[in-house]
């Protein structure tokens, strides 16, 4: 992709993704689902996991899988309506972006 991703539209994809799946999901997952959308390394990655937890935004919880612990993340109450806040947002910015663009 051309354009930069700032820390703001990262969270908000991040909080998508992770969204998607109501039981929550693992890092190397939402790695591979985000590299979907945009080109992202993991080492960016972690720290916008912990940056989300730590504004409470998302909960974690281990769960064995192949004899090892798998840390999923989920979203929380104030998670959901961070992620509504920022879809209502996106919808009008990315309208005015088109408008000058098109």
């Amino acid at each position: 992709m051309v354009f930069n991703t700032g820390s703001t539209l990262l969270d908000a994809i991040v909080l998508a993704v992770v969204s998607k799946d109501a039981e929550g999901t693992y890092g190397y997952k939402i790695t591979q689902d985000v590299r979907d959308v945009i080109d992202l390394s993991e080492s960016t990655l972690y720290p916008v996991l912990r940056r989300l937890q730590k504004d409470d935004c998302l909960a974690t919880y281990d769960r064995e899988c192949s004899g090892r612990n798998r840390r999923y993340y989920q979203l929380t109450e104030k998670g959901h309506a961070q992620l509504q806040l920022y879809r209502s947002e996106w919808i009008t910015y990315a309208s005015k972006i088109s408008k000058v663009l098109y």
